[in-house]
């Protein structure tokens, strides 16, 4: 067995110059770390498309370790989308995620990388979890069914994370963000997440003149919403801050209603008509709240208000025509 290390002691900061890899750096969560990462200083990122390095194929990804040799690596990587998304293609997404993240992160670890940090997401807690969820609810109960393979994957590369700690005393860590929206987002009418779809409704009712939208399920769960720059300066706050094999919780430890969420959204954008709600469409979890104590006794808090990103997201929707196609 490799050395023990003491998790919970603040780690040395990335170096500067150090070569710091950020796997899925063209989406959401990826970008936003590469900016911050900027924002701060690092000038030696790297980063692959997929056109480039498939993740999916061990061979490709052992072979990018062995000749980059990353000394840090932020794992954003991943096939993401809504409850649509996750219950058309319940194979693709277990199998997609589970293998990129083995790929990276084995790789990372044959080659010696100094630190990890696994992304995850709060679908990774049972359905039922205690609300708000602290990390040490994971395992404790069956998780939600509308998302199940992308919450094991999920739950799999966390644990890996914490078993080549446990069993070779590496230094990876996972975080896991609430609900994310913000620039580069998925704007896909049926299989992107609830804020962006939302956007993107709204934004082509208003456009059309419609009189009124539906939408989805009764309005009534409760969720909580992060800017993705806020979550991508927590990534680099914890891996200069933080060493441990449990989980962090990643979140703004407020929540609000879909209902109340899908009229800031038609607020922010300026649709004034009616709303409607289609009671036979499915809910999901009736309630995901992080709690998000541990990365506040850490000395992390997010910067941007719900009202006010929506606004930065709907500019991010306008001004990428492209991306609001897809």
């Amino acid at each position: 067995m490799g050395s023990q290390i003491d998790f919970g002691r603040k780690r040395t900061d990335m170096e500067k110059h150090a070569k710091i890899y950020v796997a899925g750096h063209r989406g959401m969560v990826g970008s936003a770390i590469v900016r911050v990462l900027e924002k701060a200083g690092y000038d030696n990122i790297i980063s692959r498309t997929h056109k480039e390095l498939d993740l999916c194929r061990q061979a490709d990804v052992e072979l990018f370790f062995e000749t980059e040799k990353p000394e840090y690596v932020f794992l954003a990587a991943a096939k993401v989308g809504g409850i649509v998304a996750n219950s058309e293609a319940l194979a693709d997404f277990m199998y997609e995620n589970m293998i990129m993240e083995m790929n990276v992160i084995h790789s990372a670890w044959k080659n010696g990388c100094k630190k990890l940090l696994f992304l995850g997401s709060s679908c990774i807690y049972p359905r039922m979890a205690p609300q708000p969820m602290p990390e040490s609810c994971l395992l404790t109960s069956e998780l939600e069914k509308t998302n199940e393979a992308y919450a094991l994957a999920k739950i799999s590369g966390l644990k890996y994370c914490e078993f080549l700690n446990r069993q070779y005393g590496t230094d990876y860590i996972s975080a896991m963000p609430t609900n994310l929206y913000g620039p580069n987002d998925n704007y896909h009418p049926t299989h992107s997440h609830v804020l962006p779809a939302l956007i993107r409704r709204f934004h082509e009712a208003k456009e059309a003149g419609l009189a009124e939208v539906t939408c989805w399920g009764t309005g009534s769960p409760l969720r909580e919403f992060l800017y993705v720059d806020d979550l991508a300066d927590a990534c680099l706050f914890l891996m200069n801050n933080y060493s441990g094999n449990e989980t962090v919780n990643v979140g703004t430890g407020k929540e609000l209603t879909i209902r109340e969420l899908t009229e800031l959204v038609a607020k922010t954008i300026g649709y004034t008509g009616e709303i409607k709600w289609d009671t036979t469409k499915p809910d999901g979890t009736p309630r995901k709240l992080l709690d998000v104590s541990k990365l506040a006794d850490l000395g992390w808090k997010y910067k941007v208000e719900l009202e006010e990103g929506i606004a930065l997201a709907y500019e991010d929707f306008l001004n990428n025509p492209m991306r609001a196609e897809r």
